[in-house]
């Protein structure tokens, strides 16, 4: 029989979990500052237990605002036991701030929705939430509030907030013709580690030189925060999007979004060594895993190519292609042949079953 008292009711919760992993927050918040003196601080998060969280802003700021939602148990991985419910909790927090980042926006909190089951253990409850912590303070935010309560099982959803300076927004919208572009760093490790695990074929060296790194793409994932605010302040940016949908979909929503085409060069394409090795075992194209839907929340970025040296040296980034006039999106092979990129893009189909 399962012992009742490892399973508390929702404000027992509220008061031993959620508070104190989540309280102190008014000095614990940093005031966002920009060099026109205007000014964002929090008044009140979830100490104050209060219907919402509360900032005051002083001066002209853009808030930025996304939700994602994620499948909680239903991960893949997380049936396989690759993922626990820590990992999920700080998944959540990654995946929303991944869309600030995009956005090249700072993050000022997020709002958590958990809903559990019946069965859910004070002690599984409570790993949930301290992912949702560990992710925010890793990524210099603050859990604010949210919703807890009931469900048939664990739900996940959240909500992050950014803010930027009055026209410092970045948007999915603005390739040019002629434009540069980049993406911050490899993709493909959460797709290969996926391919690998579902594969159920192991080998040693995979194992023992890749599966943990490739792993941390689901366990620990980083929304690439500083690397937006960076494309953000350097005015020459004219799109961006995350690749939380894989590569492929991050090329065609910015050639889509800005009714432009898009050629990749194939040989311009970094692919990771963990890439290469697991597409060797597998027999698999490995440009098909580095553009198809591996979640690995890198930024693909448009800006003119002859100001690409305005960006911060701080701000690492490979050039992968070119924007164009013709509205398609190709790769180009180094012997000039042109054709589809290969990969599966991630589309959100309520029959599709992810990770």
């Amino acid at each position: 029989m399962p012992d009742d008292r490892a399973r508390s009711d929702e404000p027992t919760r509220l008061a031993e979990t959620v508070v104190p992993l989540f309280g102190r927050q008014l000095d614990a918040f940093t005031p966002v500052d920009w060099p026109d003196r205007s000014r964002v601080d929090l008044v009140a998060g979830v100490a104050a237990q209060d219907d919402c969280a509360v900032y005051r802003f002083h001066g002209d700021h853009e808030l930025v605002v996304g939700s994602d939602y994620v499948r909680g148990p239903k991960f893949r991985l997380y049936e396989m036991g690759y993922l626990d419910e820590y990992d999920l909790g700080y998944y959540l927090v990654a995946a929303n701030l991944s869309d600030i980042a995009a956005m090249g926006a700072k993050p000022i909190g997020v709002l958590s929705v958990v809903r559990y089951p019946p069965e859910m253990t004070d002690e599984v409850f409570r790993r949930v939430l301290e992912g949702i912590h560990d992710a925010c303070a890793a990524s210099g935010c603050l859990n604010v509030g949210g919703d807890i309560g009931g469900a048939e099982r664990l739900i996940l959803s959240a909500s992050a907030l950014g803010v930027c300076p009055a026209g410092g927004a970045l948007f999915r919208t603005g390739a040019k013709p002629g434009d540069a572009i980049c993406l911050t760093a490899p993709t493909g490790f959460a797709g290969a580690a996926m391919a690998y695990l579902r594969a159920t074929d192991p080998d040693p060296g995979i194992e023992e030189e890749h599966l943990g790194t490739m792993l941390d793409y689901w366990r620990r994932p980083e929304a690439r925060i500083d690397s937006g605010m960076a494309l953000s302040a350097s005015g020459v940016v004219t799109s961006c999007q995350d690749t939380s949908d894989g590569l492929k979909a991050a090329l065609e929503g910015v050639a889509q979004a800005g009714s432009v085409g898009v050629e990749v060069r194939e040989e311009a394409l970094p692919i990771p060594g963990a890439v290469s090795a697991v597409a060797a075992h597998l027999d698999l194209d490995p440009l098909a895993v580095v553009l198809g839907d591996s979640v690995d929340f890198e930024l693909v970025f448009t800006a003119p190519a002859d100001q690409l040296a305005a960006l911060s040296d701080d701000l690492d980034f490979h050039r992968v292609g070119v924007v164009t006039e013709r509205r398609e999106v190709v790769l180009v092979r180094p012997d000039g042949t042109r054709g589809a990129l290969p990969g599966k893009a991630w589309r959100h189909a309520p029959a599709d079953v992810r990770a």
